[in-house]
Protein backbone atom coordinates (compact mmCIF):
# COMPACT_ATOMS: atom_id res chain seq x y z
CA UNK A 1 0.00 0.00 0.00
CA UNK A 2 1.16 3.55 -0.67
CA UNK A 3 0.90 5.95 2.23
CA UNK A 4 1.63 9.61 2.73
CA UNK A 5 4.88 10.63 4.46
CA UNK A 6 3.85 14.12 5.60
CA UNK A 7 3.99 15.35 9.17
CA UNK A 8 1.25 15.51 11.77
CA UNK A 9 0.71 18.05 14.54
CA UNK A 10 2.07 17.31 18.01
CA UNK A 11 -1.41 17.64 19.52
CA UNK A 12 -2.80 14.99 17.20
CA UNK A 13 0.03 12.57 17.92
CA UNK A 14 -0.49 13.08 21.65
CA UNK A 15 -4.05 11.77 21.29
CA UNK A 16 -2.71 8.39 20.19
CA UNK A 17 -1.13 7.78 23.59
CA UNK A 18 -3.13 6.19 26.43
CA UNK A 19 -5.47 8.68 28.07
CA UNK A 20 -7.09 8.55 31.55
CA UNK A 21 -10.69 7.40 31.57
CA UNK A 22 -13.47 7.47 34.11
CA UNK A 23 -17.02 6.12 34.01
CA UNK A 24 -20.22 6.90 35.89
CA UNK A 25 -20.82 4.97 39.06
CA UNK A 26 -23.49 2.33 39.48
CA UNK A 27 -25.22 0.70 42.41
CA UNK A 28 -25.04 -2.99 43.20
CA UNK A 29 -27.24 -4.72 45.72
CA UNK A 30 -26.34 -7.79 47.73
CA UNK A 31 -29.47 -9.87 47.97
CA UNK A 32 -28.40 -11.53 51.20
CA UNK A 33 -31.39 -11.49 53.49
CA UNK A 34 -31.27 -11.30 57.24
CA UNK A 35 -30.86 -15.01 57.75
CA UNK A 36 -28.19 -15.29 55.09
CA UNK A 37 -30.09 -17.86 53.03
CA UNK A 38 -29.60 -16.06 49.73
CA UNK A 39 -26.24 -15.51 48.08
CA UNK A 40 -27.21 -14.00 44.73
CA UNK A 41 -26.29 -10.41 43.90
CA UNK A 42 -28.02 -8.30 41.27
CA UNK A 43 -27.55 -4.85 39.81
CA UNK A 44 -30.11 -2.16 40.30
CA UNK A 45 -30.33 0.15 37.34
CA UNK A 46 -30.08 3.83 38.09
CA UNK A 47 -33.24 5.84 37.52
CA UNK A 48 -33.20 8.66 35.03
CA UNK A 49 -36.02 10.86 33.86
CA UNK A 50 -39.68 10.14 34.39
CA UNK A 51 -39.83 6.84 32.58
CA UNK A 52 -36.24 6.10 31.62
CA UNK A 53 -33.64 3.74 33.02
CA UNK A 54 -29.90 4.12 32.47
CA UNK A 55 -27.88 0.94 32.50
CA UNK A 56 -24.63 0.98 34.43
CA UNK A 57 -21.57 1.83 32.41
CA UNK A 58 -18.98 -0.75 31.47
CA UNK A 59 -15.99 0.23 33.58
CA UNK A 60 -12.91 -1.68 32.48
CA UNK A 61 -9.33 -0.42 32.53
CA UNK A 62 -9.16 -1.19 28.82
CA UNK A 63 -12.60 0.18 28.04
CA UNK A 64 -12.86 2.26 24.91
CA UNK A 65 -13.32 5.89 25.77
CA UNK A 66 -15.73 6.67 22.99
CA UNK A 67 -19.06 5.10 22.05
CA UNK A 68 -21.94 5.64 19.83
CA UNK A 69 -22.76 0.11 22.09
CA UNK A 70 -20.98 -13.45 16.30
CA UNK A 71 -19.41 -14.06 18.62
CA UNK A 72 -20.53 -16.78 20.89
CA UNK A 73 -24.02 -15.68 19.95
CA UNK A 74 -24.71 -16.45 16.32
CA UNK A 75 -24.40 -20.06 15.15
CA UNK A 76 -22.40 -20.40 11.98
CA UNK A 77 -24.20 -20.59 8.67
CA UNK A 78 -27.15 -18.70 10.05
CA UNK A 79 -29.53 -16.55 8.07
CA UNK A 80 -28.48 -14.36 5.57
CA UNK A 81 -20.03 1.63 24.95
CA UNK A 82 -20.16 2.29 27.41
CA UNK A 83 -23.79 3.03 28.19
CA UNK A 84 -24.84 6.62 27.75
CA UNK A 85 -24.21 8.41 31.08
CA UNK A 86 -26.55 11.24 30.05
CA UNK A 87 -30.09 9.83 29.94
CA UNK A 88 -32.39 11.30 27.37
CA UNK A 89 -36.08 12.13 27.81
CA UNK A 90 -36.88 9.11 25.67
CA UNK A 91 -34.52 6.52 27.06
CA UNK A 92 -33.80 3.68 24.67
CA UNK A 93 -34.37 1.06 27.37
CA UNK A 94 -37.94 2.19 27.89
CA UNK A 95 -40.79 1.94 25.43
CA UNK A 96 -42.48 5.21 24.50
CA UNK A 97 -45.70 3.32 23.82
CA UNK A 98 -48.44 2.26 26.16
CA UNK A 99 -48.86 -1.49 26.49
CA UNK A 100 -52.61 -1.13 26.74
CA UNK A 101 -53.08 1.00 23.65
CA UNK A 102 -55.31 -0.25 20.86
CA UNK A 103 -54.48 0.70 17.31
CA UNK A 104 -53.90 -0.70 13.84
CA UNK A 105 -50.34 -1.57 12.87
CA UNK A 106 -48.67 1.29 11.07
CA UNK A 107 -45.46 0.42 9.23
CA UNK A 108 -44.61 4.07 8.79
CA UNK A 109 -45.03 4.48 12.53
CA UNK A 110 -42.60 1.65 13.20
CA UNK A 111 -40.01 3.24 10.94
CA UNK A 112 -40.54 6.60 12.60
CA UNK A 113 -40.17 5.23 16.14
CA UNK A 114 -37.06 3.24 15.26
CA UNK A 115 -35.57 6.30 13.55
CA UNK A 116 -36.31 8.46 16.61
CA UNK A 117 -34.56 5.96 18.86
CA UNK A 118 -31.59 5.78 16.51
CA UNK A 119 -31.26 9.55 16.48
CA UNK A 120 -31.50 9.64 20.27
CA UNK A 121 -28.75 7.03 20.61
CA UNK A 122 -26.41 8.85 18.27
CA UNK A 123 -27.12 12.46 19.27
CA UNK A 124 -26.79 11.82 23.01
CA UNK A 125 -23.48 9.99 22.83
CA UNK A 126 -20.80 12.21 24.37
CA UNK A 127 -18.02 9.77 23.54
CA UNK A 128 -18.48 10.18 19.79
CA UNK A 129 -18.60 13.95 20.14
CA UNK A 130 -15.46 13.91 22.29
CA UNK A 131 -13.40 12.79 19.31
CA UNK A 132 -15.31 14.52 16.53
CA UNK A 133 -12.62 17.16 16.09
CA UNK A 134 -9.50 15.02 16.23
CA UNK A 135 -7.73 15.66 12.95
CA UNK A 136 -4.26 16.88 11.96
CA UNK A 137 -3.77 20.61 11.83
CA UNK A 138 -4.45 22.32 8.53
CA UNK A 139 -1.84 21.46 5.95
CA UNK A 140 -0.43 18.65 8.04
CA UNK A 141 -0.63 14.89 7.79
CA UNK A 142 0.63 11.82 9.62
CA UNK A 143 4.29 10.89 9.76
CA UNK A 144 4.05 7.13 9.23
CA UNK A 145 7.72 6.45 9.93
CA UNK A 146 7.39 8.14 13.31
CA UNK A 147 4.20 6.30 14.15
CA UNK A 148 5.67 2.93 13.19
CA UNK A 149 8.68 3.62 15.39
CA UNK A 150 6.44 4.53 18.32
CA UNK A 151 3.95 1.65 18.10
CA UNK A 152 4.86 0.19 21.53
CA UNK A 153 3.82 3.49 23.12
CA UNK A 154 0.63 4.13 21.16
CA UNK A 155 -2.90 3.48 22.37
CA UNK A 156 -4.24 0.71 20.13
CA UNK A 157 -7.84 1.83 20.46
CA UNK A 158 -6.99 5.36 19.40
CA UNK A 159 -5.15 4.06 16.35
CA UNK A 160 -8.14 1.88 15.46
CA UNK A 161 -10.46 4.86 15.79
CA UNK A 162 -8.25 7.07 13.65
CA UNK A 163 -8.15 4.38 10.96
CA UNK A 164 -11.94 4.10 11.07
CA UNK A 165 -12.32 7.87 10.88
CA UNK A 166 -10.11 7.97 7.79
CA UNK A 167 -12.24 5.26 6.17
CA UNK A 168 -15.42 7.15 7.05
CA UNK A 169 -13.97 10.36 5.55
CA UNK A 170 -12.94 8.57 2.37
CA UNK A 171 -9.26 9.32 3.03
CA UNK A 172 -7.99 6.00 1.74
CA UNK A 173 -4.29 6.85 1.82
CA UNK A 174 -4.51 7.74 5.51
CA UNK A 175 -6.65 4.68 6.22
CA UNK A 176 -4.08 2.41 4.59
CA UNK A 177 -1.36 4.08 6.62
CA UNK A 178 -3.17 3.36 9.88
CA UNK A 179 -3.82 -0.24 8.85
CA UNK A 180 -0.07 -0.65 8.30
CA UNK A 181 0.54 0.72 11.80
CA UNK A 182 -2.14 -1.56 13.25
CA UNK A 183 -0.50 -4.62 11.74
CA UNK A 184 2.50 -3.94 13.98
CA UNK A 185 0.34 -3.63 17.11
CA UNK A 186 -2.16 -6.51 16.95
CA UNK A 187 -1.88 -10.24 17.63
CA UNK A 188 -4.40 -13.11 17.65
CA UNK A 189 -2.62 -14.50 20.72
CA UNK A 190 -2.15 -11.21 22.55
CA UNK A 191 -4.21 -9.22 25.01
CA UNK A 192 -7.99 -8.88 24.44
CA UNK A 193 -7.63 -5.54 22.66
CA UNK A 194 -4.74 -6.87 20.53
CA UNK A 195 -6.83 -9.84 19.43
CA UNK A 196 -9.89 -7.72 18.77
CA UNK A 197 -7.73 -5.16 16.99
CA UNK A 198 -6.50 -7.83 14.59
CA UNK A 199 -10.04 -8.56 13.43
CA UNK A 200 -11.17 -4.94 13.36
CA UNK A 201 -8.14 -4.00 11.28
CA UNK A 202 -9.05 -6.85 8.93
CA UNK A 203 -12.54 -5.41 8.76
CA UNK A 204 -11.19 -1.99 7.80
CA UNK A 205 -9.00 -3.52 5.10
CA UNK A 206 -11.91 -5.60 3.79
CA UNK A 207 -14.10 -2.50 3.65
CA UNK A 208 -11.48 -0.64 1.64
CA UNK A 209 -11.07 -3.59 -0.72
CA UNK A 210 -14.77 -4.40 -0.92
CA UNK A 211 -14.14 -7.98 0.21
CA UNK A 212 -16.12 -8.06 3.45
CA UNK A 213 -18.86 -10.29 2.13
CA UNK A 214 -16.40 -12.87 0.83
CA UNK A 215 -14.58 -13.02 4.16
CA UNK A 216 -17.87 -13.40 6.03
CA UNK A 217 -18.89 -16.34 3.89
CA UNK A 218 -15.45 -17.96 4.04
CA UNK A 219 -15.05 -17.90 7.83
CA UNK A 220 -17.50 -20.70 8.60
CA UNK A 221 -17.35 -22.50 11.90
CA UNK A 222 -17.02 -26.10 10.69
CA UNK A 223 -17.44 -28.52 13.54
CA UNK A 224 -14.82 -31.31 13.76
CA UNK A 225 -16.23 -34.83 13.64
CA UNK A 226 -13.83 -36.51 16.08
CA UNK A 227 -15.02 -36.92 19.67
CA UNK A 228 -11.61 -35.76 20.90
CA UNK A 229 -12.04 -32.38 19.24
CA UNK A 230 -14.51 -29.87 20.54
CA UNK A 231 -16.20 -27.73 17.92
CA UNK A 232 -15.27 -24.07 17.83
CA UNK A 233 -18.78 -23.18 18.89
CA UNK A 234 -18.53 -25.78 21.60
CA UNK A 235 -15.44 -24.04 22.96
CA UNK A 236 -17.27 -20.76 23.21
CA UNK A 237 -20.36 -22.45 24.64
CA UNK A 238 -18.27 -23.86 27.48
CA UNK A 239 -16.07 -20.88 28.30
CA UNK A 240 -18.71 -18.13 27.93
CA UNK A 241 -22.17 -18.10 29.53
CA UNK A 242 -23.94 -16.21 26.73
CA UNK A 243 -25.73 -19.19 25.19
CA UNK A 244 -26.46 -20.80 28.54
CA UNK A 245 -27.94 -17.50 29.70
CA UNK A 246 -30.27 -17.63 26.70
CA UNK A 247 -31.26 -21.25 27.33
CA UNK A 248 -31.74 -21.03 31.08
CA UNK A 249 -33.65 -17.76 31.16
CA UNK A 250 -35.90 -18.61 28.20
CA UNK A 251 -36.63 -22.10 29.57
CA UNK A 252 -37.62 -20.68 32.95
CA UNK A 253 -40.02 -18.26 31.28
CA UNK A 254 -41.46 -21.06 29.12
CA UNK A 255 -41.99 -23.36 32.10
CA UNK A 256 -43.71 -20.61 34.06
CA UNK A 257 -46.01 -19.60 31.18
CA UNK A 258 -47.07 -23.20 30.37
CA UNK A 259 -47.30 -24.56 33.92
CA UNK A 260 -50.92 -25.72 33.48
CA UNK A 261 -50.76 -26.98 29.89
CA UNK A 262 -50.75 -30.64 28.88
CA UNK A 263 -49.64 -30.05 25.28
CA UNK A 264 -46.84 -27.60 24.56
CA UNK A 265 -45.49 -26.65 21.14
CA UNK A 266 -42.19 -24.74 21.10
CA UNK A 267 -41.12 -23.15 17.82
CA UNK A 268 -37.42 -22.33 17.87
CA UNK A 269 -36.04 -20.12 15.11
CA UNK A 270 -32.39 -20.97 15.82
CA UNK A 271 -32.39 -24.45 17.31
CA UNK A 272 -28.68 -25.02 16.64
CA UNK A 273 -27.71 -28.29 18.35
CA UNK A 274 -30.92 -28.50 20.37
CA UNK A 275 -29.12 -28.11 23.69
CA UNK A 276 -31.79 -25.82 25.13
CA UNK A 277 -34.42 -28.56 24.89
CA UNK A 278 -32.28 -31.13 26.63
CA UNK A 279 -32.61 -28.88 29.68
CA UNK A 280 -36.33 -28.24 29.07
CA UNK A 281 -37.16 -31.95 28.71
CA UNK A 282 -35.34 -32.69 31.95
CA UNK A 283 -37.40 -30.06 33.78
CA UNK A 284 -40.72 -31.14 32.26
CA UNK A 285 -40.06 -34.69 33.43
CA UNK A 286 -40.24 -33.41 37.01
CA UNK A 287 -43.73 -31.90 36.67
CA UNK A 288 -46.13 -33.13 39.38
CA UNK A 289 -48.83 -35.34 37.88
CA UNK A 290 -46.70 -36.31 34.90
CA UNK A 291 -45.03 -34.49 32.02
CA UNK A 292 -46.94 -32.86 29.15
CA UNK A 293 -46.64 -33.71 25.48
CA UNK A 294 -43.81 -31.60 24.05
CA UNK A 295 -43.62 -30.79 20.37
CA UNK A 296 -40.58 -28.89 19.11
CA UNK A 297 -40.37 -27.26 15.71
CA UNK A 298 -36.81 -26.39 14.75
CA UNK A 299 -36.33 -23.68 12.13
CA UNK A 300 -32.86 -23.55 10.66
CA UNK A 301 -31.34 -22.82 7.33
CA UNK A 302 -29.45 -25.68 5.75
CA UNK A 303 -26.00 -24.13 6.21
CA UNK A 304 -26.31 -24.49 9.99
CA UNK A 305 -25.48 -28.13 9.34
CA UNK A 306 -21.86 -27.05 9.78
CA UNK A 307 -22.43 -25.69 13.27
CA UNK A 308 -23.72 -28.98 14.67
CA UNK A 309 -22.07 -31.61 12.48
CA UNK A 310 -25.33 -32.78 10.95
CA UNK A 311 -28.84 -31.84 9.85
CA UNK A 312 -32.02 -31.24 11.80
CA UNK A 313 -32.78 -34.95 11.71
CA UNK A 314 -29.88 -35.49 14.08
CA UNK A 315 -31.27 -32.85 16.43
CA UNK A 316 -34.68 -34.50 16.42
CA UNK A 317 -33.23 -37.93 17.11
CA UNK A 318 -31.12 -36.66 19.97
CA UNK A 319 -34.06 -34.90 21.59
CA UNK A 320 -36.36 -37.87 21.05
CA UNK A 321 -33.89 -40.18 22.78
CA UNK A 322 -33.55 -37.76 25.67
CA UNK A 323 -37.34 -37.45 26.01
CA UNK A 324 -37.79 -41.22 25.94
CA UNK A 325 -35.24 -41.71 28.70
CA UNK A 326 -37.05 -39.08 30.82
CA UNK A 327 -40.56 -40.36 30.06
CA UNK A 328 -41.65 -37.18 28.28
CA UNK A 329 -44.00 -37.62 25.28
CA UNK A 330 -42.21 -35.91 22.40
CA UNK A 331 -42.66 -34.91 18.77
CA UNK A 332 -40.20 -33.14 16.49
CA UNK A 333 -40.93 -31.14 13.36
CA UNK A 334 -38.22 -29.57 11.21
CA UNK A 335 -38.35 -26.56 8.91
CA UNK A 336 -35.09 -26.47 6.98
CA UNK A 337 -35.12 -22.92 5.68
CA UNK A 338 -34.14 -19.40 6.52
CA UNK A 339 -36.40 -17.41 8.80
CA UNK A 340 -36.97 -15.12 5.82
CA UNK A 341 -38.68 -18.02 4.04
CA UNK A 342 -40.90 -19.23 6.87
CA UNK A 343 -44.67 -19.12 6.54
CA UNK A 344 -47.40 -20.47 8.78
CA UNK A 345 -47.69 -23.79 6.94
CA UNK A 346 -44.05 -24.59 7.70
CA UNK A 347 -44.46 -24.52 11.47
CA UNK A 348 -46.71 -27.52 12.10
CA UNK A 349 -49.11 -25.57 14.33
CA UNK A 350 -52.21 -27.54 15.41
CA UNK A 351 -55.16 -26.71 17.67
CA UNK A 352 -54.93 -27.75 21.29
CA UNK A 353 -51.29 -26.83 21.87
CA UNK A 354 -49.95 -23.97 23.94
CA UNK A 355 -47.62 -22.37 21.38
CA UNK A 356 -44.35 -20.82 22.53
CA UNK A 357 -41.94 -19.11 20.13
CA UNK A 358 -38.25 -18.76 20.94
CA UNK A 359 -35.89 -16.31 19.25
CA UNK A 360 -32.37 -16.95 20.63
CA UNK A 361 -29.93 -14.47 19.07
CA UNK A 362 -31.78 -14.75 15.78
CA UNK A 363 -33.94 -11.74 14.97
CA UNK A 364 -30.96 -9.46 14.43
CA UNK A 365 -30.19 -11.54 11.34
CA UNK A 366 -33.57 -10.76 9.80
CA UNK A 367 -33.35 -7.79 7.39
CA UNK A 368 -35.64 -4.95 8.37
CA UNK A 369 -37.13 -1.91 6.66
CA UNK A 370 -33.70 -0.33 6.27
CA UNK A 371 -32.54 -3.23 4.09
CA UNK A 372 -35.49 -4.27 1.94
CA UNK A 373 -39.13 -3.51 1.35
CA UNK A 374 -39.97 -7.06 2.44
CA UNK A 375 -38.94 -6.15 6.00
CA UNK A 376 -38.68 -9.78 7.15
CA UNK A 377 -37.92 -8.72 10.71
CA UNK A 378 -41.38 -7.25 11.22
CA UNK A 379 -43.09 -9.71 8.85
CA UNK A 380 -41.91 -12.58 11.02
CA UNK A 381 -43.19 -10.90 14.17
CA UNK A 382 -46.61 -10.42 12.58
CA UNK A 383 -46.65 -14.06 11.51
CA UNK A 384 -45.94 -15.14 15.08
CA UNK A 385 -48.64 -12.83 16.42
CA UNK A 386 -51.15 -14.52 14.10
CA UNK A 387 -50.42 -17.88 15.79
CA UNK A 388 -51.81 -16.60 19.09
CA UNK A 389 -48.77 -17.79 21.07
CA UNK A 390 -48.83 -18.29 24.80
CA UNK A 391 -45.40 -16.65 25.00
CA UNK A 392 -42.57 -15.31 22.85
CA UNK A 393 -39.04 -15.25 24.26
CA UNK A 394 -36.45 -12.92 22.77
CA UNK A 395 -32.72 -13.07 23.57
CA UNK A 396 -30.38 -10.64 21.84
CA UNK A 397 -27.04 -8.93 22.19
CA UNK A 398 -27.36 -5.51 23.79
CA UNK A 399 -25.67 -3.59 21.03
CA UNK A 400 -26.70 -0.95 18.53
CA UNK A 401 -25.31 -1.68 15.07
CA UNK A 402 -28.34 -2.03 12.82
CA UNK A 403 -28.82 1.36 11.19
CA UNK A 404 -25.93 3.26 12.76
CA UNK A 405 -23.61 5.04 10.31
CA UNK A 406 -20.23 3.43 9.80
CA UNK A 407 -18.14 5.33 12.37
CA UNK A 408 -20.70 4.98 15.16
CA UNK A 409 -21.08 1.30 14.30
CA UNK A 410 -17.32 0.83 14.41
CA UNK A 411 -17.12 2.45 17.84
CA UNK A 412 -20.03 0.36 19.14
CA UNK A 413 -18.43 -2.81 17.81
CA UNK A 414 -15.10 -1.89 19.38
CA UNK A 415 -16.72 -1.25 22.74
CA UNK A 416 -18.95 -4.31 22.79
CA UNK A 417 -16.33 -6.78 21.65
CA UNK A 418 -13.70 -5.32 23.96
CA UNK A 419 -15.91 -6.52 26.79
CA UNK A 420 -16.52 -9.87 25.10
CA UNK A 421 -12.84 -10.53 24.43
CA UNK A 422 -12.04 -9.65 28.02
CA UNK A 423 -14.64 -12.15 29.17
CA UNK A 424 -13.15 -14.85 26.94
CA UNK A 425 -9.69 -13.96 28.19
CA UNK A 426 -10.77 -14.71 31.75
CA UNK A 427 -11.57 -18.31 30.82
CA UNK A 428 -8.66 -19.51 28.68
CA UNK A 429 -4.92 -18.74 28.44
CA UNK A 430 -3.94 -16.38 25.66
CA UNK A 431 -1.94 -19.03 23.85
CA UNK A 432 -4.78 -21.57 23.97
CA UNK A 433 -5.11 -22.86 20.40
CA UNK A 434 -8.78 -23.80 20.73
CA UNK A 435 -9.66 -20.32 21.94
CA UNK A 436 -7.66 -18.74 19.11
CA UNK A 437 -9.45 -20.91 16.54
CA UNK A 438 -12.85 -20.22 18.08
CA UNK A 439 -12.28 -16.46 17.96
CA UNK A 440 -10.90 -16.57 14.43
CA UNK A 441 -13.69 -18.69 12.98
CA UNK A 442 -16.72 -17.84 15.11
CA UNK A 443 -16.24 -14.23 16.23
CA UNK A 444 -14.06 -12.57 13.62
CA UNK A 445 -16.57 -13.15 10.84
CA UNK A 446 -19.23 -11.16 12.70
CA UNK A 447 -16.84 -8.30 13.38
CA UNK A 448 -15.74 -8.18 9.74
CA UNK A 449 -19.35 -8.26 8.60
CA UNK A 450 -20.38 -5.32 10.81
CA UNK A 451 -17.40 -3.22 9.73
CA UNK A 452 -16.86 -4.15 6.09
CA UNK A 453 -20.35 -4.83 4.72
CA UNK A 454 -23.39 -2.74 3.89
CA UNK A 455 -26.94 -3.23 2.63
CA UNK A 456 -27.93 -6.87 2.09
CA UNK A 457 -24.42 -8.18 2.68
CA UNK A 458 -24.43 -6.89 6.26
CA UNK A 459 -26.37 -9.53 8.15
CA UNK A 460 -25.17 -8.69 11.68
CA UNK A 461 -27.68 -5.99 12.61
CA UNK A 462 -28.07 -5.77 16.38
CA UNK A 463 -30.53 -3.57 18.21
CA UNK A 464 -30.76 -2.62 21.88
CA UNK A 465 -33.75 -3.76 23.91
CA UNK A 466 -35.45 -0.37 23.65
CA UNK A 467 -35.68 -0.78 19.88
CA UNK A 468 -36.85 -4.40 20.16
CA UNK A 469 -39.50 -3.20 22.58
CA UNK A 470 -40.87 -0.79 20.01
CA UNK A 471 -40.90 -3.49 17.32
CA UNK A 472 -42.62 -6.01 19.55
CA UNK A 473 -45.30 -3.59 20.70
CA UNK A 474 -45.97 -2.27 17.21
CA UNK A 475 -46.33 -5.89 16.04
CA UNK A 476 -49.04 -6.48 18.65
CA UNK A 477 -47.22 -7.79 21.72
CA UNK A 478 -47.07 -6.65 25.31
CA UNK A 479 -44.19 -7.30 27.68
CA UNK A 480 -44.43 -10.20 30.13
CA UNK A 481 -42.02 -10.09 33.07
CA UNK A 482 -39.14 -12.54 33.04
CA UNK A 483 -39.62 -13.67 36.62
CA UNK A 484 -37.49 -14.66 39.56
CA UNK A 485 -37.24 -18.25 38.38
CA UNK A 486 -35.31 -17.10 35.30
CA UNK A 487 -33.03 -14.89 37.38
CA UNK A 488 -32.41 -17.73 39.81
CA UNK A 489 -31.63 -20.23 37.02
CA UNK A 490 -29.25 -17.77 35.36
CA UNK A 491 -27.54 -16.90 38.64
CA UNK A 492 -27.02 -20.57 39.44
CA UNK A 493 -25.49 -21.06 36.01
CA UNK A 494 -23.16 -18.07 36.48
CA UNK A 495 -21.63 -19.64 39.59
CA UNK A 496 -19.50 -21.69 37.20
CA UNK A 497 -18.07 -18.60 35.49
CA UNK A 498 -15.91 -15.60 36.29
CA UNK A 499 -17.23 -13.36 39.07
CA UNK A 500 -17.30 -10.38 36.69
CA UNK A 501 -20.43 -11.75 35.04
CA UNK A 502 -23.46 -10.16 36.69
CA UNK A 503 -27.22 -10.05 36.28
CA UNK A 504 -29.49 -7.03 36.21
CA UNK A 505 -33.11 -6.28 35.51
CA UNK A 506 -35.17 -3.50 33.95
CA UNK A 507 -38.79 -3.26 32.81
CA UNK A 508 -39.35 -7.00 33.22
CA UNK A 509 -36.28 -8.01 31.19
CA UNK A 510 -33.19 -9.83 32.43
CA UNK A 511 -29.73 -8.48 31.57
CA UNK A 512 -26.39 -10.26 31.51
CA UNK A 513 -23.38 -8.03 32.20
CA UNK A 514 -19.64 -8.39 31.89
CA UNK A 515 -18.45 -6.11 34.66
CA UNK A 516 -20.66 -3.07 34.06
CA UNK A 517 -21.27 -3.55 30.34
CA UNK A 518 -24.67 -5.04 29.36
CA UNK A 519 -23.98 -7.91 26.96
CA UNK A 520 -27.31 -9.67 26.41
CA UNK A 521 -30.96 -9.38 27.34
CA UNK A 522 -33.80 -11.86 27.73
CA UNK A 523 -37.33 -10.51 27.40
CA UNK A 524 -40.73 -12.21 27.12
CA UNK A 525 -43.87 -11.14 25.26
CA UNK A 526 -47.54 -12.06 24.93
CA UNK A 527 -50.08 -10.99 22.32
CA UNK A 528 -51.81 -7.72 23.18
CA UNK A 529 -55.55 -8.53 23.05
CA UNK A 530 -56.40 -4.85 22.59
CA UNK A 531 -54.25 -4.34 19.53
CA UNK A 532 -55.23 -5.08 15.95
CA UNK A 533 -52.43 -5.78 13.48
Amino acid sequence: MQTSQKHHSAAGLHMLYPQPHCSPQFQMIDNNNNNGSSKESFFTLESSTASGVTLPSYDSPSSVSITSGRSPFSPQGSHSCISDPHPSPENVYESPLSAASSYVYDEAGVKSKIRELEETLLSSDPKVEEYSGFNPAAGKSWNWDELLALTPQLDLKEVLLEGARAVADGDFATACGFIDVLEQMVSVSGSPIQRLGAYMAEGLRARLEGSGGNIYRALKCNEPTGRELMSYMGVLYEICPYWKFAYMSANAAILEATAGDNRIHVIDFQIAQGSQYMFLIHELAKRPGGPPLLRVTGVDDSQSYYARGGGLTLVGEKLANMAKSCGVPFEFHDAIMSGCEVHREHLGVEPGFAVVVNFPYLLHHMPDESVSVENHRDRLLHLIKSLGPRLVTLVEQESNTNTSPFLSRFVETLDYYTAMFESIDAARPRDDKQRISAEQHCVARDIVNMIACEERERVERHEVLGKWRVRMMMAGFVGWPVGGSAAFAASEMLKGYDKNYKLGGSEGALYLFWKRRPMATCSAWKPNPNQIV
